[in-house]
């Protein structure tokens, strides 16, 4: 069963002391060009208000300034920025102190969202005993073999938690918001709450595949669909006519054989799950049985994301003295270090009971 371990009480402070993540950059830089790279390191700002404090300071729109990803305001955080080159004289004056500049290169284009492959993470959880540490370790353990749902994690969703309800009342009709930039990250928001409900789902859906065959037959799921499923090793049961992608990032194509189920356990393709909207390819089959239940007539683009992922833990290192628990890991780009932290935690949050 999937992430059954009881919930832990340790404690985790999101600070510049106990989380740092760091972006992995999608290319090599040209050393040539007419933008200027940054690499910059901020803490107790987020990235919009760091893009405004350097358009201030060079007296330039904020939209001059390109960036690959949007880093939260809690945490040491470090990632690339481009602005024109001529602006090289004045940005090596610039002084602040939540932000400090690492590093300079030089590219023929400017930086876009999503020009990242990923992000290098350090996580420090505190009040860790023995017993916690080695459930941790255990459960850790059954991530690397087999990975991990990507859920959106609570910064999507606002201060508040709520404001994919805004999204949804503007949908409906019963909200106008005349701000643009605000529509869309509303609109995107109940997408998102979307598919976080769609995969809970899946999960469970896939632990209930634990029963025994006679007992699924009584819950009236049909004997094809339960040897496709019993057949598969990994404990995330994919279905017929579920939307895979190549791994991290490749192209869409329906899961119609038994090998591609074998393809997922090596990590070699992932599942993807649908972000409502215009233009997005549905599932099929028994998948889109599913799917359907989450798929809203939304009046905006939709997209697939990847739904499970295979972070890359780097170390692990439990101090007994301090009752300290570190890892460092990586996770692909639009995956939260902050979802990690929780399905360790309290997994119930996500999986349910």
């Amino acid at each position: 069963m999937l992430f059954a371990h009881t919930p832990l009480n340790f404690h985790f402070n999101k600070n510049s002391d106990n989380f740092f993540v760091e972006e992995i950059p999608l290319y090599n830089f040209d050393h040539t060009g007419e933008w200027l790279m940054l690499k910059v390191r901020k803490k107790e700002t987020t990235t919009p208000e760091m893009i405004k404090t350097f358009a201030k300071h060079l007296n330039i729109s904020p939209n001059n300034i390109g960036y690959a990803g949007l880093k939260d305001k809690d945490g040491l955080t470090v990632q690339w920025i481009s602005i024109p080159r001529k602006f090289r004289d004045e940005i090596n004056k610039f002084s602040d102190k939540k932000i400090k500049i690492l590093e300079q290169d030089i590219h023929r284009n400017k930086l876009k969202i999503g020009h990242l492959k990923g992000n290098k993470f350090f996580v420090r959880l505190k009040k860790v005993t023995p017993t916690m540490a080695k459930i941790l370790f255990s459960v850790i353990k059954d991530i690397k073999t087999y990975g991990m749902p990507n859920f959106f994690g609570d910064q999507r969703f606002g201060k508040f938690g709520n404001n994919f309800e805004e999204g949804k009342k503007i949908i409906e009709g019963e909200k106008f918001v005349k701000n643009k930039r605000l529509n869309k990250l509303l609109i995107s928001a109940y997408q998102s709450k979307l598919f976080n409900d769609w995969l809970k789902e899946r999960i469970k859906l896939s632990n209930i595949f634990e029963l025994r065959e006679n007992e699924l037959k009584a819950l009236g799921y049909e004997k094809e669909l339960i040897k496709f499923v019993k057949s598969q090793i990994h404990p995330f049961k994919l279905l017929p006519g579920d939307v895979m992608t190549h791994y991290p990032l490749g192209r869409l194509f329906y899961l119609e054989n038994i090998d591609d189920t074998k393809r997922f356990y090596n990590k070699d393709i992932s599942v993807t799950g649908l972000l409502p909207g215009k233009k997005a390819l549905r599932a099929k089959d028994f998948a889109r049985k599913i799917e359907e239940k989450y798929d809203e007539l939304i009046p905006a683009n939709g997209d697939r994301r990847t739904a499970w992922i295979f972070p890359e833990f780097l170390e692990l290192n439990y101090n007994k003295d301090r009752a300290w628990f570190e890892m460092s890991f990586i996770l692909p780009k639009g995956a939260y270090a902050t979802v990690l932290i929780d399905l360790l935690q309290n997994p119930k949050k996500f999986i349910g009971e």
